[in-house]
């Protein structure tokens, strides 16, 4: 029997992780003939990490997910720097840039999304190309251009003030530089902050070095002066950096006629409205989830594998219940679930705010069982709260134990050490990897924090977990 002819468009977090979840089930490419379109140069790294590239403590190198070798050990092929021109979806045949073509059983698109550039006077000229002194934060060549800029005592402008936004800005003010944020809502990160939560992290954060204008537009940019905001102010910046947000990139499928509402529309198979064709990542719209985070493409990778190599043909994807995560230096904050609930709705709401010391803490119940939460400055809380989440397991009765980070659940209590978790325990929630996955890599020889990341994948998403991995790997070890 011929192999199925699998081609996915897009060599980024999710096009990658599809061709490792294919090779996993299917090693010998026997069932499946994978080939891999990637419009950059660069062999896939984790845009997850981009901000500590920005901020110095990892270089462009260690962000890679593969090594140049690793299309050719997995029997990939796996092109480079090319582009798809067009896609014959009578003849099932994709059409590149350097003239080649490549036949098709399943087309996958994993096109991901492209940075928003607000329709600022001089951000961008003629052509649409970025005027000189601007750069989004998207990619390796963005983060070259922005440290190119990124001076000690040099005036940097942010514009946006969600969580890439964030993140470049603690990045940039810990090389030094002059770091004014432009946010156009009221307050920080809206999408997973309440206003009050919002107010504490730009707290934080300001004693960190970053100035912010909230509740602002920028109106005009001007090279080497910076930019004229909407109420008259100025705010000096010999770089603006764009983090207003993504689109997906959706091009390509629009110009094959497939469903689009804000992203390539699919179903619980990952299916476009041509059945052969799929998308996953950032440039999939499916209803349960939320595009431009790491843990849902990857989960829909695995099902998409499921699908394609046959091993599973009853998989389905449901969507993925997110916890956001602020990956900037000196700040711990995570967000999930009904963050917005208010007081006098229909939940139970407790909020706790301690802005002096930068803490802020919110919790949203329902049916006893935790449904939202924004927990910032209280690692400890953060982690118990996630797990209750995780699980969907009772609440304590003590609410202010839990905003603390001391409850004791109705099943005793809530684990804060390795020894106490269970091992139905998520560790690491980018790979869904548990602590009972994590004691059986342990088991079968990988001894050390690397070996359980080879092993399992762990730590290799936004890196969050990394201080629970080496709890797990030292708890192993004194046992």
């Amino acid at each position: 029997m011929n192999a199925r002819r699998v081609v996915v468009v897009g060599y980024g977090m999710a096009g990658s992780r599809l061709a490792e979840e294919i090779r996993r089930r299917d090693r010998d490419g026997e069932r499946t003939s994978v080939t891999v379109i990637g419009a950059e140069p660069h062999p896939a790294y984790n845009r997850v990490l981009l901000s500590a590239v920005v901020a110095g403590t990892m270089t462009p190198e260690s962000t890679r997910l593969h090594d140049a070798g690793w299309a050719a050990e997995h029997n990939v092929d796996l092109r480079l720097g090319v582009s798809v021109t067009s896609i014959d979806r009578a003849a099932r045949r994709v059409a590149l840039d350097d003239g080649s073509t490549v036949d098709y059983d399943a087309l996958v698109l994993a096109t991901g999304s492209r940075a928003w550039v607000p329709p600022t006077e001089g951000l961008q000229t003629e052509d649409g190309s970025l005027a000189p002194g601007v750069a989004t934060f998207r990619d390796l060549d963005d983060c070259a251009a922005i440290l190119e800029h990124a001076r000690p005592g040099a005036p940097v402008a942010v514009l946006g003030g969600g969580l890439l936004g964030l993140e470049a800005a603690r990045g940039l003010a810990g090389r030094g530089a002059l770091v004014t944020v432009v946010h156009p809502v009221g307050h920080l990160m809206e999408r997973q902050l309440d206003p009050a939560g919002g107010s504490v992290l730009a707290r934080t954060l300001g004693e960190m070095g970053i100035e912010f204008r909230l509740g602002r537009f920028a109106a005009r940019y001007v090279q080497g002066d910076g930019l004229k905001l909407d109420d008259g102010t100025h705010v000096p910046a010999d770089l603006v950096v764009v983090s207003a947000g993504v689109r997906a990139d959706t091009a390509l499928a629009e110009s094959i006629g497939l469903t689009v509402d804000r992203g390539v529309v699919v179903d619980d198979s990952l299916r476009t409205s041509d059945h052969r064709i799929h998308a996953i990542g950032d440039c999939a719209n499916h209803p349960m989830t939320i595009s431009g985070l790491v843990q849902p493409a990857w989960e829909q990778a695995e099902v998409l594998a499921d699908l394609l190599t046959g091993v599973d043909p009853a998989a389905r994807y449901r969507g993925t219940p997110v916890v956001t995560r602020l990956k900037a230096k000196g700040v711990d904050l995570a967000a999930l679930g009904d963050v917005h609930a208010e007081v006098g709705g229909d939940a139970e709401v407790l909020c706790l705010q301690d802005p002096v010391r930068g803490r802020y803490a919110k919790l949203v119940i329902r049916d006893d069982r935790v449904t939202g939460a924004i927990v910032l400055g209280s690692p400890d809380a953060a982690a118990t709260i996630t797990q209750l989440y995780d699980a969907k397991t009772p609440a304590p009765t003590d609410r202010l134990g839990l905003l603390l980070g001391r409850a004791l659940s109705s099943a005793g209590p809530v684990a804060h050490s390795p020894a106490d978790l269970p091992a139905s325990s998520v560790v690491c929630r980018c790979n869904t990897v548990t602590k009972g996955q994590l004691v059986k890599a342990w088991r079968g020889g990988a001894a050390t924090v690397p070996e359980l990341a080879t092993a399992t994948r762990a730590t290799t998403g936004c890196g969050s977990c990394t201080d629970a991995v080496c709890g797990i790997v030292d708890w192993l070890a004194r046992a």
